[in-house]
């Protein structure tokens, strides 16, 4: 088997789970922290370690003024969101432990957006176009 292999179906397919799960956590404002409370937060992606042990959260903190403090408290709070969220996920054997990792695709795709609409790119395109 090769190491070079992408997440196995079970991985994505807990992953989604875990995503979910922990999104209704978020969303109902079960964390009582003020740092967490005054935010908006999409998370993104789940990934999963192969043993399910380990579930690393891809948010993005909407409007938020310091990303990393919203971090810092999901981290600071992931034994309580861990607790909140076993219950949607009673199926699995382990409850993973959860790893907050700040999303920044978001960022990537608005950098590629301003690139592709700048005039230099623009004119390279046009030409292109002409051809």
């Amino acid at each position: 088997m090769s190491g070079t292999t992408g997440p196995s179906q079970r991985m994505l397919r807990v992953g989604e789970q875990v995503r979910h799960a922990l999104a209704e956590v978020l969303a109902r404002g079960e964390v009582r922290d003020d740092v967490i409370e005054q935010t908006v937060i999409s998370v993104s992606e789940v990934r999963m370690s192969p043993d399910l042990k380990i579930a690393t959260a891809f948010v993005a903190p909407l409007a938020a003024k310091d990303n990393d403090a919203v971090i810092k408290a999901l981290a600071q709070n992931a034994k309580f969101i861990r607790g909140r969220v076993s219950g949607a996920l009673r199926q699995m054997k382990y409850m993973p432990e959860f790893r907050f990792r700040l999303d920044t695709s978001f960022d990537n795709m608005a950098k590629i957006d301003r690139l592709l609409r700048s005039p230099e790119v623009a004119r390279d395109l046009d030409k292109e176009d002409d051809e």
